[in-house]
């Protein structure tokens, strides 16, 4: 029972709010010296090795940075800009632009913070200044800004792509179905608000300024080359000219190649946006030294092979654990970020799903829908601390609590879509 104590002090020092990776190394080294001794970490440093040199996370610093230095071309501002003045007309015009925007910068940055942040510095005070209702404003932001986790490239795909042992090109093309169907799902919604309460969302006034051509010209404008750099990097990995992580470096001179159209380079610029990347890097990576200890650890005291069994003893067999799993891993998205959740849930549940002979790449689309979802959970939803972060004071944390609710729901809907009829989205739920 070693290893499920550790596990259970873990889980309570996390949501303490102690560092992750500092509790994942230090609860490693007490249980593991407590049950086996200093011999048990020998292997350490060959583990630590395999993580250094794992070609398929090289793509997360590169993607990292290559969203950043987007982020820094003010690519958010001028595509909410341009899409607001195209779709501003229409009665949830400015939510829908949003919306549109979210998965662009989803598509082209995968960075979730940087868009929740940049989103909530334009689009919110315009939504307010035309009346939208703060909830809808609000929740419209939050649910855009973490599109990022589930439409490729997401950096949450490429981690799950190495627990797994997955292609990270067949999950960026598994993803683009569901991805799709959220954000179908997104502007529905919004339509529907619309239609029933046209009060939360009234239609922007015409800018007799002008024309509607102009407006169209300047929407496409701003959209084309996010667009043309979303179709080469994603273009190269699913026609299979490069991996992801070639992609990834094509990427990031893409975003350079950006920089210099926007008129937003300069080395200083990439000096900064290097700097965020080594912070944001390093980050991951220390929970996943963090992760690979506190894992070898639980593995050696037996408790991987303890969940298993009991796991696999679970009523509904297939469907049990995976109806069990989708639960463990919401319910601790209330609480622990998703990194957390891929280095040392997943490849606990693994062994479970291969064993069950479920298909893995469903399974990782799964956890990988659920964990957008943690993002939108209160009280600790990442994107909830963002948008609180910079919206004005009239907007309270009640209003965004209670505007991304529905949002939860839809994201919920379609995780149970993807769960019941896998093969609408391409997949299939057994090997």
């Amino acid at each position: 029972m070693i290893g499920m104590i550790m596990f259970a002090v873990a889980l309570f020092m996390l949501m303490l709010g102690f560092p992750v990776a500092f509790t994942f190394g230090g609860l490693a080294l007490f249980f593991g010296v407590f049950a086996q001794g200093m011999d048990l970490f020998a292997f350490m440093p060959y583990r630590i090795m395999s993580v250094m040199q794992n070609t398929v996370l090289m793509a997360v610093p590169l993607f990292i940075f290559m969203g950043v230095v987007l982020q820094r071309t003010r690519l958010a501002e001028q595509l909410l800009t341009s899409m607001g003045r195209l779709f501003g007309g229409l009665p949830g015009g400015l939510a829908i632009s949003t919306i549109l925007v979210g998965a662009l910068l989803a598509a082209s940055t995968g960075v979730v913070g940087a868009s929740v942040v940049a989103m909530g510095l334009i689009s919110l005070p315009v939504m307010l200044a035309h009346n939208y209702d703060k909830r809808l404003a609000a929740g419209t932001i939050c649910a855009a800004g973490t599109l990022g986790q589930i439409v490729p490239p997401s950096i949450i795909l490429i981690i799950l792509g190495d627990v797994l042992g997955l292609p990270v090109g067949d999950l960026f093309k598994a993803a683009v179905g569901p991805g799709m169907v959220l954000i179908g799902l997104y502007i529905v919604y919004i339509l529907i608000m619309t239609r029933f309460k046209p009060e939360t969302a009234p239609a922007m006034p015409e800018d007799s300024s002008i024309s509607r051509k102009k407006e169209v010209m300047n929407a496409l404008l701003a959209i084309i080359p996010p667009l043309a750099l979303i179709v080469i990097v994603l273009g190269s990995i699913f026609t299979g000219i490069a991996t992801p992580t070639e992609s990834s470096a094509l990427g990031g001179i893409g975003a350079i190649v950006l920089a210099i159209i926007y008129r937003q380079f300069s080395f200083q610029m990439v000096w900064g946006a290097s700097k965020d990347t080594v912070k944001v890097t390093a980050m991951v990576f220390a929970i996943l030294v963090g992760a690979t200890a506190f894992s070898m650890v639980f593995s050696y005291t037996g408790g991987d092979y303890l969940l298993e069994e009991w796991m696999l003893a679970l009523p509904g067999e297939k469907w049990g654990f995976i109806i069990l799993a989708m639960l463990v891993i919401m319910v601790l998205g209330f609480f622990i970020d998703f990194v957390e959740i891929s280095f040392i849930i997943v490849p606990i549940l693994a062994p479970v799903a291969e064993a069950l002979g479920i298909n893995m790449l469903w399974f990782a689309i799964l956890i990988a829908m659920n964990l957008q979802t943690s993002f939108l959970t209160p009280p600790f939803g990442f994107s909830l601390f963002y948008l609180r972060g910079v919206a004005p004071p009239e907007v309270r944390t009640i209003d965004i609590y209670k505007g991304v609710l529905p949002f939860i729901l839809l994201q919920v809907f379609v995780l149970a879509l993807i769960v019941i009829f896998p093969e609408w989205f391409g997949m299939s739920s057994s090997y």
